[in-house]
């Protein structure tokens, strides 16, 4: 007999992705089956929204330093440690906590940051009280604790459950979250809480947002815990197919701590990520009061040029990300937005002492999309270098970095605008994103995850070939009769 099989593997030549629901097979060696499914959105949206909640717990006390520290009648400098002790939490945890999601994975991650998220909002709202404010200090540092847990996850997300084409714009969608809370933490707490002169009034006016914001925090944690999920089914790139084949006794946390020191295109991107995020870290804690300096009594339009910045960062984050899945030129891009966002800073501190507040608004735009749509490009330019090291490990030591040097940042220009005035003080933050820029341009685009999708689709074309090959062989080959003696 001749060949008789079928051309099935004809529907195999074009490797594509392909939307699809639980699987029954197995994934080829050669050729794993690649797909992807909707649930990802669900999953990225749900965590965009839990993080949404902490970055505005997180804001909530500085866009309103002043009444804060009225309220509770301690020095604005205590009110700037309730957003300082997010960054200090977060650098002894990280490695503890990336640890636990390579060993337990995203959904066990997911479950805790929204539950802390969740305990520290009810926390708070016994707080509202003027002489509460140990409470409301503890209910801030279980939030701070619930984003140790939040903030190395969305290049995580993005690799394990969204395709190659589409997992920069994922990632941007993941941080978007977090600065969209952060826009609100700007913008809803001037308007929920008004600057009241009797402390009784203000202790109504603040339990209300205490308590808005447990509600939301418990909804978004009951959707975590029920939505939620580890992984797809099928892997949604080649590189993850070839992750998610490893054997997981394979994998050694400290070696992979070693191996990530020891990239230094890695080392740089951490030192100049630190740079750009601590700048801003420091500019939104310290924005109020930099405005109010200047502007005495628009503490609502302080709230307003907070919002803008992190609006205007959220189509930059956005517009990067969807030029990054197109281009895939991580460096060229980093290096241009690095370089945009010392500008702006320098344009926004020689603009904010003016007297026209509509100018600041302009300048804290420009400044906002390019120095906050940096946060995500940081992300994926580090999956590129380290992989296939976990997305979760390196994000996390770019957000130690960014933590340290957002409480030095904070403290120092701080101190400096105390002393010296506002322009003095982001003239600091000016020189240390000069440097930052300048340290990026050294940063080779050694873009290993792109070489890892380009050779697997190689070698699936490859295979698909062979086998349309053997096909074709056996169907030409003619069939005779075996004649009997």
């Amino acid at each position: 007999m001749g060949c008789l099989e079928k051309p099935d593997v004809l529907q195999e030549a074009k490797p594509e992705l392909v939307e699809a629901e639980a699987p029954n097979g197995s994934i080829p060696a050669l050729a794993p089956e690649v797909r992807l499914t909707w649930r990802r959105w669900v999953i990225v949206v749900l965590f965009s929204s839990y993080s949404f909640c902490n970055a505005f717990q997180w804001i909530q006390y500085g866009s309103i330093n002043l009444i804060f520290a009225r309220f509770y009648d301690v020095t604005p400098f205590a009110i700037d440690w309730l957003s300082m002790c997010y960054m200090i939490v977060y650098i002894p945890l990280l490695f503890p906590v990336a640890w636990l999601l390579d060993l337990k994975g995203l959904r066990l991650i997911a479950l805790a940051g929204s539950a802390l998220n969740c305990l520290g909002a009810w926390v708070k709202t016994g707080s509202a009280e003027p002489h509460l404010f140990p409470v409301t200090i503890v209910g801030q540092i279980i939030c701070s604790l619930a984003q140790v847990f939040i903030l190395g996850m969305p290049s995580r997300i993005a690799s394990v459950w969204f395709g190659p084409r589409e997992v920069s714009s994922a990632c941007s969608i993941a941080v978007f979250g977090n600065q969209l809370g952060i826009a609100a933490g700007f913008l809803l707490p001037p308007v929920l809480v008004p600057d009241l002169e009797k402390k009784e009034e203000l202790a109504y006016h603040i339990g209300i947002m205490f308590f808005i914001t447990a509600g939301v925090a418990t909804a978004l944690f009951i959707l975590v815990v029920f939505v939620f999920q580890e992984k797809p089914p099928y892997p949604p790139s080649p590189a993850q197919a070839v992750i998610q084949a490893e054997a997981p006794d394979k994998y050694s946390y400290l070696k992979s701590i070693v191996r990530l020191f020891s990239n230094v295109n890695f080392v740089l991107l951490i030192v100049t990520y630190g740079l750009n995020t601590g700048c801003f870290y420091a500019l939104s804690t310290l924005l109020n009061r930099m405005v109010m300096l200047h502007y005495p009594g628009e503490n609502l339009n302080a709230g307003r040029i907070g919002l803008t910045i992190i609006v205007a960062g959220m189509f930059g984050a956005l517009i990067s990300g969807i030029w990054l899945d197109r281009t895939k030129t991580y460096k060229q891009t980093t290096l241009v937005v690095y370089i945009m966002s010392f500008v702006g800073l320098v344009v926004y501190t020689f603009t904010l002492d003016l007297g026209h507040i509509w100018v600041v608004f302009i300048t804290a735009g420009v400044l906002g999309f390019f120095m906050t749509g940096y946060l995500p490009l940081g992300f994926e330019f580090a999956a590129e270098l380290t992989y296939p090291e976990s997305e979760g490990t390196s994000s996390g030591l770019l957000n130690v970095s960014a933590q340290v040097f957002g409480i030095i940042f904070t403290i120092s220009q701080g101190q400096i605008i105390d002393n010296f005035g506002t322009k003095a003080g982001n003239i600091f933050l000016c020189i240390f994103l000069f440097i930052g820029a300048i340290i990026t341009a050294f940063i080779k685009p050694d873009l290993r995850r792109q070489q890892a999708n380009l050779d697997n689709e190689q070698a699936r074309l490859q295979s698909s070939n062979i086998q349309i090959m053997n096909y074709g062989f056996c169907t030409l080959s003619p069939s005779f009769p075996i004649l009997a003696q």
